[in-house]
């Protein structure tokens, strides 16, 4: 496994599993199989509803806590400082935890920025009193970060943002890279293409023929060509599957290195067309989803 160093000295695995769509009542059998092949990042989120799941699969493990990294997201709804505070102390209760290695803001809100950047100081505040070991922010675009990083006193050490082979966000990823934040790519297959109730007129990443060219040459999936052009360009990964043998393929992509050439080729498939939803877009019923207590 390669390792990611963050801003702030904190080292994380290049490549997590993410949970996002995952059952509540499947999650913990589906990280139990992702922490058997040997990942050891786990993304979740409070949004997701299944922060117990993978709580239990952790508390049936016998890795050491110091050898996980667990990260999660705090919801709009809980944005705010007490709010934030309460909602870590909500995610660690049920994920069966003391501390995270990762908290992050899981939308920009700006309809709620007041609420946002008291968030954010929450984060900042349980950073400083060594209860999260790393803080950043999710879908910010340029501008958000911006706006942001005028009053924030630690710069965010992740961004977690859609980037796949047709949607690359270069100019955000090269705002990320500027401040020193490292891109973390969600959708980073191109799922939102794909995914039931998503995919609707749009093309498969897993069905691109450049993909599948480069894929054969190397003997892999077209899903571990994405990965390992994510990895080797310097981003940060967290592929979701719930099927045994896509986990273990997913992991598997520390053996091959794509060439000059074939990076060019995939990023030259960006299309600039979103997948998911637009962070400037006002979703104030969303937004105001409850997140239970623990």
């Amino acid at each position: 496994m390669e390792h990611i160093t963050l801003n702030n000295g904190v080292t994380m695995p290049a490549l997590g599993y993410g949970v996002f769509q995952t059952p509540p009542d499947e999650t913990a059998t589906v990280v139990t199989e992702a922490l058997r092949v040997g990942y050891r990042h786990i993304d979740t989120a409070a949004a997701y509803f299944n922060e117990a799941g993978v709580g239990a699969a952790i508390a049936a493990s016998d890795i050491p806590r110091d050898d996980l990294f667990i990260e999660t997201k705090v919801w709009v709804s809980d944005y705010g400082h007490d709010q934030t505070l309460h909602a870590f102390e909500k995610a660690t209760a049920k994920l069966g935890v003391e501390h995270l290695d990762l908290l992050i803001l899981h939308q920009p809100a700006p309809t709620r920025w007041d609420s946002t950047v008291a968030a954010y100081r929450a984060l900042e505040e349980l950073h400083a009193d060594g209860k999260v070991r790393a803080i950043g922010v999710s879908n910010f675009m340029p501008h958000h970060l911006e706006r942001l990083l005028e009053t924030a006193d630690v710069i965010p050490a992740v961004n977690q943002i859609e980037v796949h082979p047709y949607f690359q966000q270069k100019d955000l990823l090269a705002a990320n890279a500027e401040h020193g934040i490292v891109s973390q790519a969600w959708s980073p297959i191109g799922g939102i293409t794909f995914y039931p109730g998503w995919g609707d007129g749009k093309r498969s990443t897993l069905e691109d023929p450049t993909i599948a060219a480069i894929a054969a040459a190397h003997r892999k999936t077209p899903a571990q060509v994405m990965l390992r052009w994510h990895v080797q360009e310097g981003r940060h990964v967290i592929p979701k599957s719930v099927t045994p043998s896509r986990i273990a393929d997913n992991f598997d992509i520390f053996d091959f290195a794509l060439t000059g050439e074939q990076l060019a080729a995939i990023d030259a498939l960006d299309t600039g067309v979103r997948g998911g939803p637009d962070p400037d877009t006002p979703r104030d019923a969303f937004f105001a989803l409850a997140i239970p207590e623990a």
